[in-house]
């Protein structure tokens, strides 16, 4: 599993300390330095809104899915944090506790 991390962030640094104390083997992609491409984004199979930090673009309110993803892969500091890839899907750890569910094995 890839955790798209910003270390500056209490919240991402939290999602850290959660998935390692639960075990998790994680690789951690620094996507401010690393940014994602538009089609990574949309390949989290996340809806768009859910991956924008309202707060640093509220501007893009009434911005359509395929503006925020344009948005997104320009300005990577405006992607929710921190997001965690498994090989089935995707979360974001709004809270960081959100996280643990793609540890679950499946049914």
């Amino acid at each position: 599993m890839t955790l798209w991390h910003n270390p500056r962030c209490s919240t991402s640094r939290r999602a850290v300390e959660l998935l390692q104390a639960a075990g998790a083997e994680i690789q951690i992609r620094l996507y401010l330095q690393d940014p994602p491409s538009r089609a990574e984004l949309t390949a989290l199979g996340l809806p768009a809104a859910q991956l924008l930090r309202r707060k640093d673009a509220p501007e893009a309110a009434d911005y359509s899915a395929a503006q925020i993803f344009d948005l997104l892969a320009a300005e990577p500091r405006l992607i929710e944090r921190p997001i965690l890839l498994s090989p089935r899907s995707a979360a974001i750890g709004r809270p960081p506790e959100a996280l643990l569910k793609l540890l679950e094995k499946p049914l």
